[in-house]
């Protein structure tokens, strides 16, 4: 029998199954709210520039006056549908394991201490990533107390500014994850830099 203190770490313990599934169902949920945000940036804009560049020419060559044609807030509302796009996709990004990694330190240290470095990583970029959440829900808080409205469409900006600190939320849940459980853990891509 070997002394533990020549074993080697611990293996790392095995995720419950109902971790992976929930995972498994955030991620889809990430994605959907991207996809439908994305979509609704599409639409809004084609919508503000058939109305402006189509039928508002073809009623002026009928002769009727209609008026402004595009889409009232087209732009703003895209530029809302976009924060929450991004932010949804900081998540997606963390799932996948396609999210930029800068490669400097990496073969500082020996090969085999990689899975506990990576365990160190997931886990400080959690906590970092908390952090920054809680700055998030600060400044959304704050919008929320001043009561500050969205230029143009005047609706409150702080629902649209909860994308931020639930994106970086998202993240850091993940990679804390990650860290319990690295079998989790999404391999990166070879092409990642």
């Amino acid at each position: 029998m070997t002394p533990p203190s020549l074993a080697g770490p611990a293996p790392a313990p095995s995720p419950p199954p109902g971790v992976s599934r929930l995972l498994a169902a955030w991620h889809r949920i990430e994605c959907w709210v991207a996809v439908l945000s994305f979509s609704f940036i599409a639409a809004v804009l084609m919508i503000d520039v058939l109305g402006r560049e189509l039928y508002g020419p073809v009623m002026s060559l009928l002769g009727m006056k209609v008026g402004a044609t595009g889409l009232f807030g087209s732009q703003k509302l895209a530029v809302f549908a976009l924060v929450i796009g991004s932010f949804a996709g900081i998540g997606i990004a963390t799932a996948t394991g396609v999210h930029l990694v800068p490669r400097i330190g990496f073969r500082w240290l020996p090969a085999a201490w990689s899975p506990q470095v990576d365990r160190i990583a997931d886990l400080f970029t959690g906590l970092f990533l908390l952090g920054v959440c809680w700055y998030g829900l600060q400044f959304v808080l704050a919008s929320k107390a001043s009561g500050v409205l969205a230029a143009v469409i005047n609706v409150s900006a702080w629902p649209i500014q909860l994308a931020i600190p639930l994106g970086f939320l998202s993240a850091a849940l993940r990679y804390l994850v990650f860290a319990v459980w690295p079998a989790l853990r999404p391999v990166p891509p070879e092409f990642q830099e």
